[in-house]
């Protein structure tokens, strides 16, 4: 078993660079691929990281510090909301800098919604969102 770890160690770095070349929801499937965030590291855009399990893209150019956490730091980080097509998640409200796209599905209020619109922000139900999204059966 030496042999194999040693060598899973060795193309790790490989692996994570390759990770970073999927489609988000590819990436999101597998957030154990990308690195861990982590402080005092210096993140370009486009650069994805997991935080507490879960998988961010780093959205604006900064060095890492403690208090910029991906999941309080919406201005540097938005987190993947679709992270398996296949899989209906719970609607949660999304920053503008991660919105719903078209056809993305959710859960809330007990029912199952389609987005209507790209860069969808909007609580799918709520009065004056039913252009935006729409209704479906399961």
């Amino acid at each position: 078993m030496g042999i194999y770890a040693d060598r899973a160690r060795e193309l790790r770095p490989n692996v994570v660079m390759a990770a970073q070349s999927l489609p988000d929801e590819e990436a999101a499937k597998s957030p154990e691929l990308f690195a861990r965030w982590e402080t005092d590291t210096e993140y370009e855009v486009g650069d994805r990281r997991t935080y507490d399990g879960i998988l961010y893209s780093c959205i604006q150019a900064h060095m890492a510090q403690d208090d910029w956490t991906p999941d309080v730091a919406v201005s540097l980080w938005a987190k993947v909301l679709i992270p398996d097509p296949k899989v209906i998640p719970e609607w949660e409200q999304p920053s503008s800098t991660n919105p719903y796209m078209i056809g993305d599905k959710v859960r809330h209020i007990e029912k199952i919604w389609v987005s209507l619109i790209d860069n969808n922000v909007w609580e799918p139900g709520a009065t004056g969102s039913e252009s935006l999204w729409a209704e479906v059966e399961e």
